[in-house]
């Protein structure tokens, strides 16, 4: 393992993909707690960064397996149990530019976050500040940050392609949508 650089790293310079929760053997295995999915693709994923006493420390991972319902994974300079209890519930990061690249129409939830989103009329929601999984389709969250007693301060915005979402431009940070002001967020 090397150290982490003298300059923290902040929320928007690594994204965390999961945490180590155990250990596996006796040879330095962990085991991993996965926020990829499916679980195992968080090996894809090498060097990991690693926080460790609030420092973010580069790690490569050597090897790793899918095992049972769980992920375990050698890491480079972790040989023995005794070294791999010391990184219990460290979690796991890597750099934005590890991710594969997206298509011309997919994008990172974390690149959408803080995007405005208008209609084809000019109307402004406000700005996108989550997204939320509801199996049928990805709901934008958007707060409008404006002072408009009239007006609601959150809309729920479907993401659905072409039919609600118009268009993504992340160079002018603008979702473009086919959406009323005025439609219930039932």
């Amino acid at each position: 393992m090397s150290k982490g650089s003298d300059k923290p790293l902040s929320d928007d310079d690594k994204l965390i993909i999961g945490a180590i929760s155990g250990v596996f053997g006796i040879q330095g295995w962990v085991k991993v707690f996965s926020e990829t999915e499916p679980r195992e693709n968080i090996l894809n994923y090498s060097p990991w960064l690693i926080e460790l006493n609030k420092q973010w420390q580069t790690v490569k991972v050597i090897r790793g397996k899918k095992h049972g319902k769980a992920v375990i994974a050698q890491l480079d300079g972790v040989n023995d149990r005794n070294h791999a209890e010391t990184l219990k519930r460290a979690r796991i990061a890597i750099y934005p530019s590890q991710l594969p690249q997206t298509s011309e129409s997919e994008f990172y939830w974390r690149d959408l976050k803080g995007l405005s989103v208008l209609n084809q009329q000019g109307f402004e929601f406000g700005q996108v500040v989550d997204i939320l999984e509801t199996g049928a389709n990805d709901v934008l969250v958007v707060h409008n940050n404006k002072d408009l007693k009239d007006q609601n301060e959150e809309y729920l915005i479907p993401y659905v392609w072409q039919q609600v979402i118009l268009d993504v431009n992340l160079e002018q940070s603008v979702i473009k949508v086919d959406w009323q002001p005025d439609y219930l967020n039932d």
